[in-house]
């Protein structure tokens, strides 16, 4: 039940840059912070905004490289892996967004009827009793869930802030990037949640605290007439097109950041971004610390950075807009 409130507060911030982006045609959230704060105070905040969104992207590489060293290939040297999904991120990102839109259209469908099939797969093993008794600890672990789920919102919140520049302006798009936002909330809160509670009904609360890939625990579980099992090789490669296309997200974010802070760009130092995710992938090379450096970024630094930088951009571009200072 908190899966699902932790990412409508998407839809609000979503909202805002779009209101942004409507004011400020062509330009991504690190330009427009430079027109309403001034130059010396944009740079700081593109300063954080590229080291916040390269040291996660490192992290996502380590836990791609992780997640598949643990399931799939245990002997096999977890650098392959890292440099495996490095290569396929450096050809999307070097291609264009374009491109890895279009990567992107073909991979989410799949990424949507894998989790469908995990989950109908794995009714059988159902225990109804797990989720009682509803609520009885009152609603505050609800708000307390939400602002756990509220940085995964906030970590596309930062993507499109960068996405900005190649996105349409015109009233008929804009109403239209609008109504996208709240049915890509909605989609991806709803399949979550019921991943989330597909996994309490099987684990129980405790378990699916502890287990750091519930997801793929239960998709080893799953068997198909008694007679197919070890089908998660399937939904392994759907979670490798997943962490791609993050790892890519983050990858573009932090090379329109080098662009707009300190107008740096080109092959050179895409290179440098790679050897830097590297860098970060090998210092976390194990799930407990990985996972806990990963909900360590999210919590105190995505969600704090990501919150306060939108809401007072907005308003002070709306308090500029009412005083009709420019």
């Amino acid at each position: 039940m908190t899966v699902l409130p932790g990412f409508v507060v998407a839809i609000p911030y979503g909202l805002m840059v779009l209101s942004l982006l409507s004011r400020y045609p062509s330009k991504n959230l690190l330009q427009i912070s430079e027109i309403i704060f001034g130059k010396w105070i944009a740079k700081i905040i593109g300063l954080i905004y590229i080291l916040i969104t390269g040291y996660f992207g490192g992290l996502l590489l380590a836990q791609a490289g992780d997640i598949y060293e643990r399931s799939v290939m245990p002997l096999t040297p977890i650098g392959v892996f890292y440099l495996g999904g490095l290569l396929l991120v450096f050809y999307l990102v070097n291609s264009g967004i374009e491109v890895f839109a279009r990567f992107s259209e073909v991979i989410f469908p799949g990424i949507v009827i894998a989790l469908i099939l995990n989950m109908g797969l794995s009714i059988p093993r159902v225990e109804q009793g797990e989720l009682l008794p509803i609520l009885s600890e009152g609603l505050g672990p609800l708000f307390g869930g939400g602002v756990k789920v509220a940085p995964f919102a906030m970590e596309y919140i930062l993507f499109i802030g960068g996405l900005l520049t190649f996105l349409p302006t015109s009233r008929k798009e804009l109403g239209q990037l609008k109504t996208g936002v709240w049915r890509a909330v909605f989609l991806v809160g709803i399949l979550n949640m019921l991943v989330v509670l597909m996994q309490i009904l099987i684990f129980g609360p405790t378990e699916t605290i502890r287990l750091t890939y519930g997801l793929l625990v239960l998709g080893k579980m799953v068997e198909i007439s008694r007679t197919v099992a070890g089908v998660e090789s399937l939904f392994l490669g759907v979670w490798l097109g997943s962490l791609v296309i993050k790892i890519s997200a983050f990858f573009f974010t932090v090379t329109w950041g080098l662009e707009t802070v300190f107008n740096l760009k080109g092959l050179k130092w895409n290179l440098a971004i790679s050897i830097v995710f590297m860098a970060i992938a090998f210092g976390f090379v194990r799930g407990a610390s990985l996972f806990a450096e990963i909900g360590f970024v999210d919590n105190y630094l995505i969600l704090p950075f990501t919150s306060v930088w939108i809401i007072t951009l907005w308003g002070v571009s709306r308090w500029k807009k009412g005083a009709g200072v420019q």
